[in-house]
């Protein structure tokens, strides 16, 4: 079992050995397997896998998959540890659909789940319609078989406007207000993935080139049961994507997760990981029980509440927790749902009588 050191410092022990695999078309691609029992390939967006263990939610959510099956996580082409220099024009479904299956190649892989995370469900998609023997269940999260659809909320576009022109900014932009890892370490550890993952010419080739991602017409040929995830917040992709995501394949079940962090594992990480894990080992779906409304707080929403119920005002819990107001105005606005407030006042009691001493 891989064993990484906690806490903010950024130095990972013992990671999975990186393994390299080489494409049909000559491009070498990083990937790690790590953990015990049946395969889920986590597919790749912009990703940087060596960088992404340093974020602490996402190192738990590897480790706790891990316990239960067998990961592989990859970079794709021109990102992470994979080969930088590759052909900018060449970056549609098919170039995808080859690194999936050189990883698999070479790992000794003949059948997997699949995880297809943003980007990736498209390829994801597209690799269960046309190697059917070699997908056994698929878990689709945050894209849709028509990229340009998951692209279009106008948050993403302004923040695709920026690939280009400040590549610095757009990670740090792309880290906290379009992924909603706020949180330190983990929000300083995602936008220096974001960064290390590529460069803005590869990364604006990518985009673009996604913006022509079409595997719509390949959705009734998918045979393996798929679970679709869906939780975003109202700018970001609606859940109408993910219903007729849904509706379009065979064997697919709708799952809309609490909260509005457009991201898995980051509030009620545990859950998201059981789900993950349960459907994948089993080809189960079950809801998480419901819980209280304080167990349904993210632990950055609980901080939130109790500066609220300390008397401080929206500054002053920005100042204290080192982030944005308006960050602070939409963890008020998710918590005053989940705990049924109707405003300050309300959750100002509730975190009396809930929030222990």
């Amino acid at each position: 079992m891989t064993r990484v050191r906690g806490g903010d410092t950024g130095v990972v022990d013992d990671l999975p050995e990186v393994r390299f695999a080489r494409t049909g078309d000559g491009v070498t691609l990083g990937y790690q397997v790590f953990g015990r029992g049946p395969v889920l390939v986590w597919m790749p967006s912009l990703s940087n896998i060596v960088a992404q263990w340093r974020i602490p939610v996402v190192r738990a959510a590897y480790l706790g998959l891990s316990r239960h099956l067998t990961v592989v996580l990859y970079d794709g082409r021109g990102t992470g540890s994979s080969d930088r220099r590759i052909d900018l024009t060449d970056l549609g479904v098919d170039a995808h659909l080859r690194d999936l299956q050189a990883v698999l190649d070479d790992a000794g892989i003949e059948r997997a789940s699949l995880l297809g995370y943003y980007h990736s469900v498209a390829t994801a998609i597209a690799f269960a319609a046309r190697e059917p023997g070699r997908v056994e269940r698929m878990v689709l999260f945050g894209g849709a078989p028509r990229l340009r659809e998951a692209m279009r909320p106008a948050q993403t576009q302004a923040l695709l406007s920026l690939v280009d022109q400040d590549w610095g900014l757009f990670a740090d932009a792309a880290a906290t207000a379009w992924l909603g890892w706020d949180s330190a370490p983990s929000g300083r550890w995602t936008a220096e993935a974001f960064r290390t993952a590529t460069t803005a010419p590869v990364a604006k080739a990518w985009f673009e080139a996604a913006q022509h991602i079409d595997v719509t017409a390949e959705l009734g040929r998918v045979r393996a049961p798929t679970l679709v995830l869906h939780r975003q917040g109202e700018q970001q992709i609606p859940v109408e994507v993910a219903r007729r995501l849904t509706g379009g394949l065979p064997d697919a079940r709708l799952v809309e997760r609490p909260g509005s962090t457009p991201t898995l594992f980051l509030e009620d990480p545990a859950a998201d990981v059981r789900l993950v894990t349960e459907f994948v080992t089993t080809g189960r779906v079950s809801r998480p029980a419901a819980g209280t409304a304080a167990q349904m707080l993210t632990p950055r929403e609980g901080e939130v509440l109790r500066l609220l119920a300390a008397g401080d005002s929206n500054s002053e819990i920005a100042r204290r927790l080192g982030i944005a107001v308006h960050t602070v105005e939409r963890h008020l606005a998710n918590l005053y749902r989940k705990i049924g407030a109707r405003g300050r006042t309300d959750a100002v009691a509730y975190a009396l009588r809930h929030t222990p001493d």
